[in-house]
């Protein structure tokens, strides 16, 4: 059974009379410690379907299944417990809270989780230790989002999600945090989804998920993924 299933997932959002849908029979497989690129242009549905994985949007047909639960059918309030305990989120922003320190921005997350990992030891980790008490607008880009994953790495999620997480980095900050999120998956077992429009980034990962205009249009598995740190783009 593989770790992440979604089985012919359809979603549709509606306004008023008016019905646009966001995805239409998307169906994938992610294996435990994989890095899954998910990769397509804008407005093909890469969010969306980020969203209901994380369990922050509900699908309107199909199944999602995470360690054979089927997660498109938790109640709101199960959702809640879910996006608290087994996922990181990592976005293109940092949505660090300005008047509470590196530290105290990890520790906020790590308050809500079941069983958080030490915050001043994810900040080490991820090469943060001299800037524990800093604030975030005492950071630069790269290292507010090094917090932001801390963040989400204090809550020894069961996967990871990055939607967009270089787009607001200039390219070598980029590819550091690239750096980051490679050793992180590569050394704790993490299972790591990345999305991304950048097809330059699917070489790092073990399994590409391309995306376009809502549904899946092709898997594949790299059994020799390159190195972050050799790619170019």
């Amino acid at each position: 059974m593989a770790f992440i299933d979604f089985q012919h997932v359809k979603k549709v959002y509606r306004s008023g009379e008016v019905e646009v849908e966001a995805l239409h029979d998307v169906s994938f497989q992610v294996e435990r410690g994989e890095i899954c690129v998910i990769v397509g242009p804008s407005g093909a549905g890469k969010t969306t379907l980020l969203n209901i994985l994380g369990g922050m949007d509900t699908l309107t047909d199909g199944r999602v299944t995470l360690e054979g639960e089927e997660i498109s059918a938790y109640s709101k309030r199960r959702l809640i417990t879910y996006r608290r305990r087994d996922v990181g989120f990592v976005f293109q922003f940092y949505n660090l809270i300005e008047n509470l320190t590196a530290l105290e921005n990890v520790e906020l997350a790590a308050q809500i989780c079941q069983d958080p990992l030490d915050a001043g030891e994810t900040l080490r980790a991820v090469g943060l230790g001299q800037r524990l008490d800093n604030f975030p607008s005492q950071l630069s880009g790269g290292e507010q989002q090094r917090v932001a994953i801390a963040r989400a790495l204090a809550k020894n999620p069961k996967l990871l999600l990055c939607d967009e997480p270089t787009g607001a980095l200039d390219y070598a900050t980029g590819k550091q945090i690239l750096q980051l999120l490679e050793d992180t998956s590569r050394k704790s077992g993490m299972t790591v989804i990345i999305i991304t429009h950048n097809s330059a980034l699917t070489a790092m990962a073990d399994r590409v998920v391309t995306v376009r205009s809502g549904t899946v249009r092709s898997v594949k598995l790299n059994p020799n993924p390159t190195p972050i740190s050799q790619i170019e783009w």
